[in-house]
């Protein structure tokens, strides 16, 4: 047996979303608008960075040669290497919904058929039978926001109010997803996470289709200048709707090391090991250190939110551009500590362009880098679905396959 590191890259789309026009997002390219405002100076940002985007351990690995598979053409002002080494190539989506949940379940192999719950736009989100079960279930005096809402502008709209009042901020976006914000000191980090285990339940008995996520966003701070997201999210996700390759391992008698949000992503099932950590660079240490831990047969699953999170959402090319950069110069490391017979594959869970319009993630084709001792270069044909990926893990690890995707290797 061997081993198995599969990194997402949070909202690292690639462009060509096949499907894209029917999600608003047709011509929406994560990595292609970076390195075009890169290219053109629009990315500079004194102290941060400068000039063109490089990333020449990934472009080594085929990155660009897979943005050309999924949209016909290389990401402006890279330089592309005389030589790629490893399998690359792009994947489609194939699941109903272009969120985080989908995303990681269908790599995980297990595609999102059914139609999730979401919540309207205009007016108050939440309906005033559902508000007054929450806070009457919750005990809280009310709710502010009720609203569709980037997470950082509305602590800033409404921070003070919670703080003087005891009302969570409830909001929500294009996703399928309740999210609460309250201040980790005032309203309390323990009481905000057993609010948000109220939600869930709430909306689990709730007609009208799942709701995929509610997620707890502590904050501190006492101004809007002040006001900070800590490292304390927690996401409850329902199950996925059929064992995942998690499980698959997991029954196998094999470890899953979940790192970062992984473990919240796939409601903790299937996850043999959990390790939290704050930010990419941080994340990327904690995925060394289990790097070390890993037996044969084991899988590493790590997200790196911050791509995401922090840049995509918020629509920050220059922070996205950087961070991608830092991610990047840090590949290395991975493979010196790659043993015979390891295998390691980067990719994404969506798009999050952060030239495009909104702050909501982006219906994209994603990467599919692959690389490990004795592994040889291979331009793959366009994926069909994500399930190609936990596909070709699970061949890797030698279990059986499962009922949907088709294994890479």
């Amino acid at each position: 047996m061997a081993r198995a590191f599969l990194f997402v890259l949070d909202s690292f789309g690639i462009g060509g979303g096949p499907d894209a026009a029917g999600f608003g997002d047709l011509g929406a390219d994560t990595l292609g608008h970076i390195a075009e405002f890169c290219a053109a100076g629009a990315a500079d940002r004194p102290g941060l960075r400068q000039g063109p985007l490089k990333l020449p351990n990934m472009s080594a690995l085929g990155l660009l040669h897979a943005a050309r598979a999924a949209t016909g053409r290389f990401p402006e002002g890279m330089d592309v290497p005389p030589r790629v080494f490893g399998y690359h190539g792009a994947a489609s989506e194939v699941s109903y919904g272009k969120d985080t949940p989908s995303g990681h379940w269908e790599i995980a192999g297990t595609p999102v058929t059914f139609d999730w719950g979401y919540f309207p736009a205009d007016g108050g989100s939440f309906e005033p039978e559902l508000v007054e079960a929450i806070c009457k279930e919750g005990n809280v005096p009310g709710i502010l926001g009720n609203c569709h809402a980037s997470g950082t502008d509305i602590i800033a709209r409404y921070g003070q109010a919670h703080i003087r009042t005891g009302k969570p901020i409830c909001y929500t976006s294009s996703d399928s997803v309740f999210q609460v914000a309250a201040h980790e000191g005032h309203f309390g980090l323990d009481r905000l996470l057993a609010f948000c285990e109220t939600v869930r339940k709430i909306l689990d008995d709730r007609p009208g289709g799942r709701i995929g996520r509610v997620i707890a966003r502590p904050f501190v701070g006492e101004t809007p200048e002040t006001f900070e997201r800590t490292g304390n999210r927690r996401d409850y996700s329902v199950l996925p709707p059929e064992p995942t390759l998690l499980d698959r391992l997991t029954d196998a008698g094999r470890t899953v090391h979940a790192v970062g949000k992984i473990a919240d992503i796939f409601a903790h099932q299937g996850i043999g090991t959990l390790t939290k950590a704050n930010g990419n660079m941080a994340l990327f240490d904690a995925t060394l250190a289990v790097m070390d831990e890993a037996k044969d047969g084991d899988l590493v699953f790590t997200n790196f939110v911050d791509f995401d999170m922090l840049y995509g959402h918020r629509r920050d090319v220059a922070g996205y551009a950087a961070a991608l950069e830092a991610f990047d110069r840090r590949l290395p490391e991975v493979d010196r500590k790659l043993k015979p017979g390891d295998i390691v594959i980067l990719t994404a869970d969506h798009g999050c362009d952060p030239t495009w319009r909104g702050t909501d993630h982006t219906r994209e084709r994603v990467p599919i880098l692959s690389f490990g001792p004795g592994i040889r270069s291979r331009l793959l044909e366009t994926r069909k679905t994500f399930a190609d990926i936990g596909e070709s893990i699970a061949r890797h690890l030698g279990i059986p396959p499962g009922p949907h995707g088709r294994s890479f290797l």
